[in-house]
């Protein structure tokens, strides 16, 4: 999993500009949205850590470390709706956090994936929305 400083970032960027659908993080109940009287499209987000190593030599606490990830969006629209309904949100989430640093978090590489369907979410097809980000720590933490 990621640092508490990387999933921040992106948990207050789309909390505060993601507006077209509900988003749920890891672990968050999920009944309001795949219970609903009927289904609509939802953002579901997983954020991962990949590595986190020192990048410099210098004495404890003064170090840079290097962490690294990837953030998963995926785009969960109702079963039989087609892919558009999919490509549109993924691509205006792409466009959210292209070309900017969020909160030290530098993305230099992002991707709209296939479609498939959703996984442990019948009746929900995702299309996914993969972000490679980085982020420079001198503090360690």
């Amino acid at each position: 999993m990621s640092s508490p400083a990387a999933f921040d970032a992106f948990y207050d960027k789309l909390d505060s500009d993601w507006t077209a659908t509900p988003v749920k993080f890891e672990n968050e109940f999920m009944e309001d949205v795949l219970q609903a009287e009927s289904p609509a499209a939802f953002v579901y987000v997983e954020i991962y850590g990949d590595s986190y190593n020192q990048d410099s030599i210098g004495s404890p606490g003064s170090n840079t470390w290097l962490e690294q990830g990837v953030t998963y969006l995926h785009v969960m629209t109702p079963s039989g709706t087609g892919s558009r309904p999919a490509r549109v949100h993924a691509d205006n989430l792409l466009n959210l956090f292209r070309e900017q640093s969020i909160d030290g978090l530098r993305m230099p590489e992002m991707s709209i994936g296939e479609g498939q369907p959703g996984k442990d979410l019948p009746n929900y097809w995702a299309m996914t929305v993969t972000i490679h980000w980085h982020r420079y720590d001198v503090t360690g933490t």
